[in-house]
């Protein structure tokens, strides 16, 4: 019931959100100045584009409220005014959530016993900083990446930024900044033994471009293989998969993330629309409710420095629904 009460605010949000108001009062006005200054929404814009950005920031003052009203349990998720807040609900989906996640197999291993309370492979040295995709749809090509330097670091290797466009021109079965799986870019990777070389060596330009194709001699990372499994109802095993494997790629459904300043996400997210792939770096079982850590791509100024937590135990949003592990 609660994801179709969000769904029913998605829809009417983005609706609403194309019809302007004839007018801003000079209150709201002060507050759409400081947010087009604070993210950098400086250029000059036609007074129709104004009031339109102007509607959708009024439509996501009014989504907080309905959201941070749901939000009463301890440590509970805070939503608010974030880089997202003058985009429709349609209009942040059609850029940033551009992931497929694709069946799984259901997990049939062993859950691993004595797992530590709290376990963060930041702690370690081996997780990159976060990213920004800026407006592409390519978080599906960061989390793989995400995961590949991580694991290339635990192995000795030193932690390097690979290149993310380098997937999102190369990756020939997906379709660059207008989405693709996670699964389908690592069997892309494993197929094609391509290696992945450094982000200085070719950098980010958050666009689809023309593969620039290295030689197999080249200096690189190459995956040699990865698992792609269902955890839903089994979470505890995800958590060892954690440990013992490095750094997850997971697809879920951020939706409602587009309101997130921090806090544990324990509502507003379904388990039946996958939409966004991020990277699962660690969990913390020692409080009251025990949360995932998640890295997202969507840069340091949101969430919490670039992280969400996801409570886990209930497959909140779909996290355990699709989760891959990389081996090198």
């Amino acid at each position: 019931m609660e994801a179709l009460l969000l769904l029913t605010g998605v829809l009417s949000a983005a609706a609403c959100c194309h019809n302007a108001p004839t007018e801003i009062s000079n209150g709201s006005a002060g507050h759409l100045q400081t947010f087009r200054e604070k993210f950098l929404r400086l250029r000059e814009v036609s007074s129709d584009e104004l009031l339109r950005r102007h509607r959708c920031f009024q439509d996501a003052t009014l989504r907080h409220v309905h959201l941070n009203s749901l939000s009463t349990a301890p440590q509970s998720a805070r939503y608010g005014i974030n880089q997202f807040s003058d985009l429709s609900h349609m209009e942040f989906r059609d850029i940033y959530l551009r992931a497929v996640g694709g069946r799984a197999p259901a997990f049939s291993g062993h859950t691993v016993k004595g797992l530590p309370a709290r376990f963060d492979w930041r702690d370690k040295g081996v997780v990159a900083p976060v990213q920004n995709q800026l407006a592409c749809g390519s978080c599906w090509a960061f989390s793989v990446v995400g995961a590949v330097q991580s694991v290339g670091a635990m192995g000795g290797s030193r932690l390097q930024q690979l290149s993310v466009q380098q997937v999102v021109d190369c990756s020939y079965n997906n379709e660059g900044c207008s989405g693709g799986s996670p699964s389908q870019a690592l069997s892309w990777l494993k197929q094609s033994k391509v290696k992945l070389v450094p982000q200085s060596e070719y950098p980010y330009k958050a666009e689809t471009g023309i593969c620039h194709f290295f030689p197999l001699t080249y200096d690189g990372v190459a995956l040699k293989n990865y698992t792609v499994h269902n955890f839903s109802g089994q979470e505890e095993a995800m958590m060892g998969e954690l440990v013992q494997s490095g750094p997850l790629v997971v697809v879920v459904d951020a939706v409602s993330w587009q309101d997130y300043l921090g806090g544990i996400i324990q509502h507003h997210c379904s388990s039946r629309w996958s939409n966004h792939a991020v990277l699962v770096v660690g969990y913390d079982t020692t409080g009251e409710i025990p949360f995932w850590i998640v890295q997202n791509s969507w840069g340091t100024t949101w969430g919490n420095e670039g992280y969400v937590y996801v409570q886990i135990g209930a497959n909140v949003c779909g996290i355990s629904d699709s989760v891959a592990a990389v081996f090198l």
